[in-house]
């Protein structure tokens, strides 16, 4: 099927009224029960006004616009004030990290001091054992020349 302008001219205006009567026709109201709550349209911001001689198009039309930014603003100032509240805990946390940082440093320094202690002590270890199998092995030798002197 094609249109021509012809049939497009031939077509009578349609009123707002009758437009609404026929839409009405199609869908059925909503009775009181079923109806959404409204929403609250929350007021203009103070940074616009409206000016004369907009229409009432144009001025809802900016109106919708400055309150979705104001709403998009208003999202930002929460997402930074929730960001300052994680930056805070950054903070409390990094100095835990510090406090647990000197804690383990300390524990190093006792660590290393108590290896140093166990070194020294198995090196002493290492040469009393030394001393005591000289000494033992000195003995041996003298016991064992002590009866060939006898002979």
């Amino acid at each position: 099927m094609t249109i021509s302008h012809d049939t497009i001219d031939n077509v009578p205006p349609l009123s707002p009224d009758k437009l609404e009567h026929e839409i009405s026709r199609i869908i059925p109201r909503r009775n009181a029960q079923n109806a959404r709550p409204q929403q609250q349209i929350p007021p203009m911001p103070d940074y616009v006004e409206h000016r004369e001689g907009v229409s009432q198009v144009g001025s809802l039309s900016a109106e919708a616009v400055v309150r979705e930014y104001e709403a998009a603003a208003k999202e930002m100032e929460a997402m930074g004030t929730e960001l300052i509240d994680a930056a805070r805990k950054c903070e409390m946390m990094t100095a835990e990290v510090h406090k647990t940082m000197a804690l383990v440093q300390a524990t190093a320094t006792a660590y290393r001091e108590d290896a140093k202690k166990m070194f020294t002590r198995i090196e002493e270890c290492a040469l009393l054992s030394e001393h005591v199998r000289k000494t033992c092995e000195e003995m041996r030798n003298r016991i064992a020349a002590v009866p060939a002197l006898q002979e």
